[in-house]
């Protein structure tokens, strides 16, 4: 097997075998990613990049919206309205070319990202 192959089945036995809290989190933190690198592209007018970037950070947005569970705790709905909301700019920013729309939503999504992490770490504590 050629590296690059090597490295894809390692990803993807990492994906499939991380519990639900882990599997988030590599989420958010891939979500930062696209956000950090779609804005940057944007930045330097690199308009191929920026709309990889920005639409992969799309579907993260939607994975995480329709995996949620509403009824699962009194916060639920508010994220859910959260990533709507997220969804429409990211969206209005990759149309636009507004690199400072995409900052808007990193600057919500990192503390997200941290509170989840403190979250499971504490589950895993607990």
């Amino acid at each position: 097997m050629t590296a690059p192959h090597l490295r894809d089945r390692y990803l993807q036995d990492s994906i499939n075998t991380a519990s639900p809290g882990k599997l988030l989190l590599m989420l958010y933190d891939r979500l930062v990613l696209d956000l950090m690198k779609g804005e940057e592209a944007l930045r330097t007018d690199a308009r191929e990049e920026s709309n990889e970037r920005l639409t992969h950070a799309q579907e993260i947005v939607l994975e995480l919206r329709t995996s949620l569970d509403v009824d699962a705790w009194s916060g639920a709905p508010a994220l859910a309205n959260l990533y709507g909301w997220m969804l429409t700019e990211l969206i209005g920013a990759n149309i636009g070319r507004d690199a400072d729309r995409v900052a808007a939503c990193r600057a919500l999504v990192e503390p997200l990202r941290d509170a989840w992490r403190e979250a499971a770490a504490a589950a895993v504590a607990g």
